[in-house]
């Protein structure tokens, strides 16, 4: 059985201040997959070597590629 925030805590929860932070971290989260995404193709074009070493890096890096 789930309890309302408002029960848990004993006072009333602003849910504004619960969807700014829900906001903040989908922001976080969009900013921390683009600078990965930014990286590893920096990774990729400086290291030709790694190039079929794990699929899934080899599949962002033609991903962003194309959409470039």
């Amino acid at each position: 059985m789930t309890t309302s925030p408002e029960t848990q805590t004993g006072r009333p929860v602003d849910s504004t201040s619960e969807s700014d932070v829900v906001d903040r971290s989908l922001e976080r989260r969009h900013s921390l997959r683009t600078r990965h995404a930014q990286n590893l193709t920096r990774l990729m074009e400086t290291r030709t070597d790694l190039r079929g070493v794990h699929a899934l890096a080899d599949f962002v890096d033609d991903a962003i590629r194309w959409t470039a």
